[in-house]
């Protein structure tokens, strides 16, 4: 790690053996633990606990009491809000430990998206680009780009831009964000960018 490019404060617990990106900030109470890698100008709350071996691109931000456990993945610009939970074992018991990558099963969060609030992501699901899990939401299975995700468990509801406006779709599956301009086609429940 190299000194004064990136903030750790003086009560977060940083482990050896860990890559932390320029610009990066860890905020009280975090623990990174050994083999992680942190992208550049991230922002890690309060009490965030990032696993063993995560991976963690650049620009993500991840607010307070979130713990990212060994086997899951964010990609750059991945939001994840106050107190949302990941898992990383499909059935676990205290009297069967089962501890170890081999019985982890990958979580992979793609570029851009959003978990809101207390949101849940029970482990094994992929989460789309620039999808948007609603707060409270139970996610139990993979969701497609762009795809506004709600209830429990998780069903969608909607589709958002990449810069995070609802998307209004014509007669032709077209849909223009408000935002940036961009235009989106919606097509058998797939979400893609137009040039």
């Amino acid at each position: 790690m190299s000194e004064n490019k990136f903030y750790i404060d003086k009560f977060a617990v940083v482990d050896n053996n860990v890559e932390i990106g320029d610009g990066t900030k860890i905020w009280h109470f975090s623990h990174v633990q050994s083999g992680s890698k942190i992208g550049k100008k991230c922002v890690l709350g309060q009490n965030v606990n990032i696993g063993n071996n995560v991976t963690i691109g650049d620009f993500v931000k991840i607010q307070n009491n979130v713990s990212v456990y060994e086997g899951v993945e964010l990609e750059d610009y991945v939001f994840c809000g106050p107190s949302m939970v990941f898992t990383n074992i499909i059935s676990p018991r205290s009297k069967y430990p089962q501890v170890g990558s081999e019985f982890y099963l990958r979580t992979l969060v793609k570029e851009g998206a959003s978990l809101g609030a207390n949101s849940t992501i029970v482990c094994g699901v992929t989460i789309g680009r620039f999808a948007f899990v609603g707060a409270g939401t139970v996610v139990t299975k993979d969701i497609p780009d762009f795809a506004l995700v709600v209830g429990n468990p998780g069903k969608i509801k909607g589709w958002y831009s990449e810069a995070g406006k609802k998307l209004v779709f014509n007669n032709d599956g077209i849909a223009e964000c408000e935002k940036s301009g961009k235009k989106y086609k919606l097509e058998n429940n797939i979400v893609k960018e137009l040039n």
